[in-house]
């Protein structure tokens, strides 16, 4: 390792160990001994709880808390850092915040349930017409799909999963012009995913039952190739605008970890805009979008 680099990972780390030590103090700061079920004991000269109460509620010892606050080079281990932020009361975000600052990876976030789009987000695929939009649940379930999006891409009135869609829809894998070079990227970016939940047996009954019916599937599922996309091109031949061409990008849901909005973007200089702008307003009802 370079001088240069070394002096750059100290900087960095002088810099996390000081967030780290405001940030836990802020958060002490901030609750009062009721919040956290400890009786009030007179005045106080500072706001907030004392070292010594958090590091009782955290059952760690005082001297290890006060390091840890001051941004020492202590050795911190998964549990504490729990039981640390339980004893702050901190949420999912603070949490995981606090592993980064203490130079550990967050643990992965509970995936939540597949659920029905909201209405802010139904709302901005409906804004974002007449350009392809959807959401997907964690196991690649279609959770809302825009009008746009059905019309470009082929989906039916059956087409329930992305998965199962690309390798099993007949339409679909017409009118994508890169369907063979797509694929392995597909399938291996939902066996990324299932990774990430491995207690999860939803992941193994989607990939085992695609197998049956997908001889493609179950060649590229049998190489266990695995990796990670938030950005893809999908060209598309439609049989009424011609060729499309779009840069899909995948966007996170916080609020609903697992799930992901995917936004279709037309690519400039291909025409795309104007051809899909046309396709989209010679339908009944013109661009008006409609939500499954």
């Amino acid at each position: 390792m370079s001088t240069g680099d070394r002096q750059q990972r100290e900087t960095t780390r002088d810099r996390r160990r000081a967030e780290l030590r405001e940030f836990l103090r802020s958060r002490r700061e901030k609750l009062t001994p009721a919040a956290v079920g400890l009786p009030e004991a007179g005045r106080r000269r500072t706001p907030g709880l004392r070292r010594e109460e958090v590091a009782v509620l955290a059952g760690v010892g005082v001297s290890w808390y006060t390091w840890l606050e001051q941004g020492r080079d202590i050795k911190v281990s998964d549990e504490v850092l729990d039981a640390v932020a339980r004893a702050l009361l901190l949420d999912e975000t603070e949490r995981a915040h606090l592993y980064r600052l203490a130079g550990l990876n967050p643990p992965q976030r509970q995936a939540a349930p597949s659920v029905p789009a909201s209405p802010p987000l139904q709302r901005l695929l409906a804004t974002w017409a007449p350009r392809p939009a959807y959401i997907r649940d964690r196991h690649w379930n279609f959770t809302a799909v825009n009008d746009a999006a059905r019309v470009v891409f082929g989906y039916g009135d059956t087409d329930h999963n992305c998965l199962v869609s690309f390798f099993t829809n007949a339409r679909f894998r017409v009118l994508h012009q890169q369907w063979d070079r797509i694929a392995p990227e597909v399938a291996a970016g939902f066996r990324a995913d299932a990774a990430r939940y491995p207690e999860d047996p939803e992941f193994d009954r989607l990939a085992r039952d695609l197998t049956l019916v997908s001889p493609e599937f179950a060649e590229l599922w049998a190489r266990h190739d695995a990796a990670e996309h938030t950005t893809a091109i999908k060209a598309v031949e439609h049989p009424v605008a011609g060729t499309m061409i779009f840069e899909a990008t995948l966007f996170p849901l916080p609020e609903f970890p697992g799930h992901h909005l995917v936004l279709h973007n037309p690519v400039a200089d291909t025409g795309t805009g104007t051809r899909l702008d046309e396709l989209m307003h010679a339908r009944p009802g013109g661009v008006t979008p409609t939500m499954n």
